[in-house]
């Protein structure tokens, strides 16, 4: 049997010969009114007992109301990883869409890799109670906000593995009515950057000018605008307005726009730019965007080690209020905080920035040295 062509078996099954001489089994069904071709192999290497029992099994599959193509592919697809490994990397793909830091992710399997390494290869169909404790124990109350923190992203993998059908039941890492019977109740530190007593700030404004780097520009413009190392790092010229910087809700910790008044020390940093260097980012790294550790290692060689760059935003808030009499929603909008309702923040709006400039132009008199009394604006 040579010519090209479609011979039956019977029930379905066929013999096609292409008019290349090439033979292969099909099994030929219809499903919904549409005739569909489902091929068995090449029958060089498949026998016919072998494309016989294929073609039974299919017409098993149709008598089941499924179709055999589509069973076929189901068996044949990779099984779901049911580790937590697995299901941590799914849930991961998902979320780190909506993350704006790509250091979130290595964040999180990290944190989960070191601290819960037994979960980390473990069935999550298996993990009950006394694994999720096995891992949190040992830092409860060692590290209580790292802790917190394990705890939390756990109990999201889990929730997640329910969700996919991986695991049944509560999920043990759950704390309210379930760990809050098995653990002490942590008392987490309140986080405060280290910071620079503001007497010093003008000072080390004078040891600053002598370093030469784009690191060091860096920080006197966080000095003078006040604003987190994050959105200083991330600062582009196109952002520069005048006399105002916007800083985009994308870029910002509350995520909503940010205009900072530039008093002269902030400007004085921006105008010792080449104009035709006034391009893209205003303190570009050697790849891109300065590392995290810039500015603080600028500090460090200025034998500065007991105050963080975050903290020279606590010296101006600790001068604001020993030595200025602008009212306090001033200095905390200065900084970005949110205060008040958003209507009463839309009706400040327009009056705030300009109470807000005087109160930086103020700041910046005070760390270059120019002291003088501070007139405030009335509330």
């Amino acid at each position: 049997m040579r010519d090209p062509g479609l011979f039956a078996d019977g029930q379905g099954l066929y013999l096609r010969i292409d008019q290349t001489g090439s033979r292969r089994w099909v099994f030929i069904y219809y499903r919904l009114k549409k005739r569909r071709e489902m091929g068995l192999g090449s029958a060089e290497v498949v026998k016919l007992a072998q494309a016989r029992q294929a073609a039974e099994e299919a017409r098993a599959a149709l008598k089941a109301g499924a179709d055999p193509i589509t069973a076929r592919r189901a068996a044949m697809a990779p099984a779901a990883d049911h580790t937590f490994s697995g299901v941590a990397s799914d849930l991961l793909d998902e979320l780190e869409k909506g993350w704006r830091s790509p250091k979130q992710r290595p964040q999180w399997e990290a944190s989960l890799k070191q601290h819960a390494p037994a979960l980390w290869s473990a069935d999550v169909s298996a993990i009950d109670t006394e694994a999720v404790l096995s891992a949190l124990r040992p830092i409860w109350t060692k590290s209580p906000e790292t802790a917190t923190r394990i705890r939390a992203r756990i109990e999201r993998v889990l929730d997640a593995a329910k969700a996919r059908g991986l695991r049944e039941g509560e999920n043990p890492a759950r704390w309210r009515g379930h760990l809050d019977n098995l653990l002490s109740r942590t008392r987490r530190k309140k986080g405060h950057h280290a910071a620079m007593p503001y007497g010093d700030v003008p000072d080390f404004l004078k040891a600053l000018a002598t370093r030469d780097s784009i690191s060091a520009e860096a920080l006197r413009f966080l000095i003078f605008t006040v604003a987190r190392s994050g959105e200083i790092r991330g600062a582009t010229w196109e952002e520069i307005q005048g006399d105002i910087w916007v800083i985009p809700a994308e870029r910002m910790k509350a995520e909503r726009e940010h205009r900072v008044p530039l008093s002269p020390g902030a400007m004085a940093v921006l105008e010792s730019v080449s104009p035709v260097l006034r391009q893209g980012l205003i303190f570009p790294g050697a790849k891109g965007l300065l590392s995290d550790m810039a500015l603080a290692m600028v500090m460090r060689k200025l034998d500065v080690n007991d105050a963080t760059p975050h903290g020279f935003r606590s010296a101006f808030k600790d001068w604001a209020m020993d030595c200025t009499n602008f009212p306090d929603e001033v200095s905390e909008e200065a900084l970005a905080h949110v205060v008040g309702s958003a209507v009463r923040r839309a009706y400040r709006r327009g009056e705030a920035i300009e109470k807000r400039r005087a109160l930086m132009e103020a700041w910046s008199a005070f760390c270059l040295g120019q002291r003088g009394s501070v007139v405030a604006f009335r509330a």
